[in-house]
């Protein structure tokens, strides 16, 4: 089965039109959303509508979707990032409140786990940066495979033959193989990139496809209208800043 895996679309409608569209042009069955479904972003509410309405989708909660049901500011958002959650709250309806309030942290599924931070903790919203950080989810998580978000660069992190866990930058658009291992050198975590806010100098949206039978990780770079995005953000009142990231990547 091909999977569609997507992390921190933020509220960028355009942008997960985009990935939604790319993905269904390759066959994609099933839909993964690694959590922070809004925050910074114009377009919450559309967003929201079309992961709820997507039949059979894993959607979980990133911190963002955690901050628009907790009062008050929560430790682990800067006050640029708040002010768009606040933002946000009002924006949103009682139901749409809902939806992101009743969505797991994680899920495991046989030899695969998703999950927005890290399998270990996930409550603690930790980063997936180094290879100890990402050995200790992939501990956590005791399965082949963690996707993951809340990092939004694309990242691979596999155990090498010494033991160590290393990271690897995949080329867009190239297949990776993935296959499943047993014993000390088991596990693979990918962080799958951001649709919505990239944050590597190319605005392009980022997102993954997994394919379970072939054992085969392809992570991908979508153009979109970035700059129609970044017009909305500065149009709906939002801080300036949100729309040079937009524009610039990061």
């Amino acid at each position: 089965m091909l999977t569609a895996l997507f992390a921190d679309v933020h509220s960028n409608l355009a942008a997960l039109q985009a990935c939604l569209r790319h993905a269904r042009e390759r066959g994609a069955e099933r839909w993964v959303f690694l959590g922070d479904l809004v925050g910074y972003g114009p377009d919450p509410v559309a967003v929201i509508d079309i992961i709820a309405a997507m039949d059979g989708a894993v959607v979980l909660k990133g911190n963002h979707d955690n901050a628009i049901e907790v009062e008050p500011k929560t430790r682990d958002l800067n006050d640029l990032a708040y002010a768009v959650i606040e933002w946000t709250r009002k924006a949103l309806s009682a139901a749409q409140r809902q939806f992101l309030s009743s969505l797991p942290l994680i899920r495991k599924e046989e030899d695969v786990c998703f999950v927005h931070s890290s399998a270990s903790r996930p409550e603690r919203w930790e980063y997936i940066e180094d290879g100890a950080a990402a050995q200790r989810s992939m501990d956590a998580a005791g399965t082949s495979y963690v996707f993951s978000g809340h990092v939004h660069d694309q990242t691979l992190y596999f155990k090498t033959p010494a033991g160590k866990t290393a990271a690897f930058r995949p080329t867009p658009g190239s297949s990776v193989p993935v296959p499943r291992r047993r014993g000390e050198l088991a596990g693979w975590l990918a962080i799958v990139g951001s649709v919505g806010q990239p944050r590597d100098g190319n605005p392009a949206a980022a997102y993954a496809l997994f394919d379970n039978v072939s054992e085969a990780l392809t992570f991908f770079r979508i153009p979109y209208d970035h700059l129609a995005t970044a017009n909305r953000i500065l149009a709906a009142g939002l801080p300036e800043m949100l729309a040079e990231r937009i524009v610039r990547g990061g």
